[in-house]
């Protein structure tokens, strides 16, 4: 795990300090090493910092050259199957022929793409990775990213100068760079939490989307500048393929060949070179892959996890007995809202553009307790939206479609009955109900969820339920100042997957907007900002495409999700400590807003200051504010996102 960045100008003379500049700004993705490449003739210079995993030696240091001297590669993330890889070039005779200078999967990556090519060898690859390869004789940069978009790589043009990196506080290091907000990306904010791909919070520069690599020729800028990215793996495509080839046998084989993949990927994800360990919340998720690490462990794994004393947020518990059961090494740490609320400040340089989504502030603790043990952790994320964990899902069928079959009015009716009762009474009632409740309605924040189902119960198809599932200000285009929201997947009809089904519909969206661009990029940062590299064994693309090959009825069967991957975990923990409501991984913020960070957050919802800044219509901000504040709604989402965009603005002041 590391981080670089990049600049051409053929302008600008010397570009070393630049970088120097540049890469300091992102030490934290790479505190063990650190180096640059500069071709001043060309005005080409790369820079890399490098948190060392796989061979800690020099042979290890980057930027790279290629044995014959052609190619010069900077790249942060795994390839897991390198050794493989390493294998397959020496049977083909392209291994360099001076021999291996040690056993990075970096020197394979670069042996790779000087003897197979761009596409050939991104798709052998299996791993997270973002990368930049320069190619002194052809005068082209190619940057590539990987297929579910698990690492970050920012680039764009300001006149004639490109610049890349990592994170934007790279990109930012350029004297430069001007840095002006795009007002059309600050209204995906709004809607969705975060700003997804390939948009960023400035404008000119933008992410380059997962499975896809762009190839730049420098030799003609102004090719260069609108060269369009290609895309040599889709998530679409995978899911096209899987289900015209579903599996066909019994729910036994599917499970089988569910663990050996399982086993395979988390085998892979295992090979490091300094201690590593796991997330666990006592989840089906987590649970799965710390299973499937001890199984293949001759010590107690490392697993970490984080509590809360707040009721409804506290899944230590449930970590512990699972860590128990398979004999990890556990460690667990109780935190304080005082311990959380002092991440806070840290948000916007962590984040480098506006990023809102509140478990930002546990996933940074948990990393930060796991970095005081090991280097290296492994994270469950990816089950929800490939197997059919998430609410929304069963929700298709248990709520849409019984709402579809109701007349408008009584809709509409029912919506205004939900609203009228506070969420937080709501929450009262559902606790003082909940012995005569069966389990599967014991939820967790039951009045928010009251709330989200008001909100689509007069919607008028099934792409407008997905939708509203997936926003937080309805209507982002009417707070922001001279926004429109621009097009993105939601919007773009000829970007949708085909699919079977509307749950599977959702699955591949969201696997494809919030797997991408919010919980990867949460994930990244807040393990980055500790120094530790997270990896995620079930978004290797064959546990994928596999996925996609398993019929929804082996996903969602009785009104639960992940069917088929909690029996592969129940082959290894007891479901009596796994079966109960899901719970997400989250903080108590709504309250906090109402108490401990109340002064905070009206500093930064001022009605005056937010009309001096000039960004928002203050009007409805201030409305939700007063409203959240009496208890007569909870706002926190949307006040969250405002938040983290006014703490972000303040901190470029």
């Amino acid at each position: 795990m590391c981080g670089f960045s990049g600049i051409f100008n053929v302008n600008t003379g010397s570009l070393s300090d630049i970088v120097a500049r540049m890469n300091a700004a992102i030490l934290h993705r790479g505190p063990d090493d650190g180096g640059i490449w500069e071709d001043q003739e060309v005005g080409l210079a790369l820079g890399h910092r490098r948190l060392s995993i796989v061979d800690l030696s020099a042979a290890g240091h980057q930027p790279m050259q290629s044995s014959v001297g052609r190619f010069i590669i900077v790249f942060n993330g795994e390839i897991y199957n390198h050794a493989e890889l390493r294998q397959q070039l020496e049977t083909e005779g392209l291994a360099p022929q001076q021999g291996w200078r040690g056993h990075s999967d970096t020197e394979v990556l670069l042996a790779g793409l000087a003897g197979w090519g761009i596409e050939k060898t991104l798709q052998a690859c299996v791993g997270m990775f973002a990368f930049a390869l320069w190619d002194k004789h052809e005068r082209k940069l190619t940057l590539a990213r990987d297929r579910m978009g698990e690492k970050p790589l920012y680039y764009g043009w300001q006149d004639d100068t490109l610049l890349l990196g990592s994170e934007l506080k790279a990109i930012k290091g350029f004297a430069g760079f001007r840095g002006e907000v795009d007002r059309n990306a600050l209204t995906l904010l709004l809607r969705h939490n975060c700003i997804p791909a390939p948009y960023s919070i400035y404008k000119g520069i933008g992410k380059l989307e997962p499975g896809h690599y762009v190839t730049l020729p420098l030799s003609d800028i102004p090719l260069a500048k609108v060269t369009p990215p290609q895309a040599y793996w889709r998530l679409n495509d995978a899911v096209k393929k899987g289900i015209a080839n579903p599996f066909s046998g019994t729910p036994t084989e599917a499970t089988d060949l569910l663990e050996a993949q399982l086993l395979a990927s988390v085998g892979q994800q295992m090979l490091a070179d300094v201690p590593l360990g796991a997330f666990l919340s006592g989840g089906v998720d987590s649970s799965t892959i710390v299973a499937l690490m001890q199984a293949q462990s001759m010590q107690p794994v490392r697993t970490f996890t984080i509590g809360f004393d707040e009721g409804g947020y506290d899944e230590a518990v449930h970590a512990k007995a699972v860590a128990k059961h398979l004999g990890t090494q556990h460690t667990e740490l109780y935190v304080s809202p005082q311990d959380a609320l002092a991440v806070i400040p840290q948000l916007p340089s962590m984040y480098c553009e506006p990023f809102s989504d509140s478990s930002q502030i546990p996933t940074f603790l948990v990393s930060q307790l796991a970095r005081q043990q090991l280097k290296v952790v492994l994270s469950g994320d990816g089950g929800d939206e490939l197997f059919g964990g998430y609410n929304r899902y069963l929700s298709a069928k248990n709520v849409w479609s019984k709402m579809q079959s109701l007349p408008p009015v009584a809709r509409k009716a029912a919506a205004g009955l939900l609203r009228s009762v506070s969420p937080s009474t709501w929450d009262s009632l559902f606790q003082v109900s909940k012995p005569l409740l069966p389990k599967r309605l014991h939820l967790s924040t039951p009045g928010e969820k009251a709330h989200k189902l008001a909100n689509v119960l007069t919607l008028a198809d099934g792409h407008q339920f997905y939708l509203q599932l997936n926003s937080h200000w309805s209507d982002p285009a009417s707070v922001v100042i001279g926004g429109e929201e621009p097009k993105t997947i939601f919007t773009d009809s000829g970007r949708w997957p085909e699919t079977d089904s509307f749950e599977h519909w959702m699955m591949a969206m969201d696997a494809q907007t919030y797997m991408s661009d919010d919980i990867m990029v949460k994930l990244d940062r807040a393990a980055m900002a500790a120094s530790i590299e997270g990896r995620v064994p079930m978004l290797d693309h064959r546990v994928v495409e596999l996925a996609w090959r398993m019929p929804l009825e082996l996903k969602i069967r009785n009104g639960q999700g992940k069917w088929l991957l909690r029996e592969v975990l129940y082959r290894h923990v007891p479901k009596a400590l796994i079966e109960r409501p899901k719970q997400g991984f989250g903080i108590p913020l709504g309250a906090w807003l109402r108490g401990p960070l109340r002064e905070w957050a009206e500093s930064l919802l001022n009605e005056a200051r937010l009309h001096q800044e000039g960004y928002f219509h203050p009007a409805s901000i201030r409305k939700m504010w007063q409203e959240h504040l009496e208890g007569r709604g909870n706002w926190q989402p949307h006040l969250w996102t405002i938040l983290m965009f006014q703490a972000w603005l303040e901190e470029q002041a």
